[in-house]
């Protein structure tokens, strides 16, 4: 493999940057379990998603988006699993207790399986990925090249996602009684759900 340049990462590295930051569902999602359940509770999420949307990056290159690209069918049927998906994670949210839970399951409730498995039917996550073989890097390439760009995407997610995390918990100071915590949980549920309404949909 040859040594892909700096200044070609740095424009991916501006893009992983962007896509990571901005809202969206798996954003939304730290978010919220961060200010119901705590920064240890949401770190396993955060890493979950940015495993899973590196490991999306590396799938898609090796000839998974052509596949969803030839059959569109098969992108209506993923656009079906992830509102579901996520539209129960929004459940998961809205009904989460006023409180961080120190331990117990509900407070593994949402951890890194199902963070990974939000990328996989995240709309979102799916037009990043695409983007990174398209524009980035081109279709055909070594899987190695893939891989790094995964890399690359990986170590750009995981502070911006954590970001979200630590604002959660920011949030959850302000929010000083259980029932101001419930009412935030469910607004962050209800946008949740219709970000990827919005995304697939609209």
């Amino acid at each position: 493999m040859n040594p892909v340049p700096l200044a070609q990462l740095l424009p991916f590295m501006v893009f992983a940057f962007v896509a990571s930051i901005t809202p969206g569902p798996t954003n939304l999602l730290i978010l919220g379990s961060a200010v119901s359940r705590g920064l240890l509770a949401a770190l396993p999420l955060v890493c979950g998603a940015a495993l899973g949307a590196a490991g999306l990056v590396v799938v898609v290159g090796l000839g998974l988006g052509e596949v969803f690209l030839r059959y569109p069918a098969l992108q209506q049927v993923m656009a079906w699993a992830g509102v579901a998906w996520i539209s129960w994670l929004g459940w998961q949210l809205f009904r989460s207790p006023g409180q961080a839970i120190e331990g117990g399951e509900a407070a593994r409730r949402i951890g890194a399986w199902q963070g990974a498995g939000m990328q996989l039917i995240n709309p979102k996550t799916w037009i990043m990925a695409l983007s990174v073989v398209s524009v980035f890097v081109g279709a055909g390439a070594d899987a190695s090249i893939y891989c790094l760009y995964a890399g690359v995407l990986l170590l750009v997610a995981l502070p911006c996602l954590a970001l979200w995390a630590l604002l959660g918990v920011g949030a959850a100071r302000v929010l000083r009684s259980a029932l101001a915590v419930r009412r935030f949980n469910r607004w962050m549920a209800v946008l949740l759900v219709l970000s990827v309404w919005v995304g697939v949909f609209g």
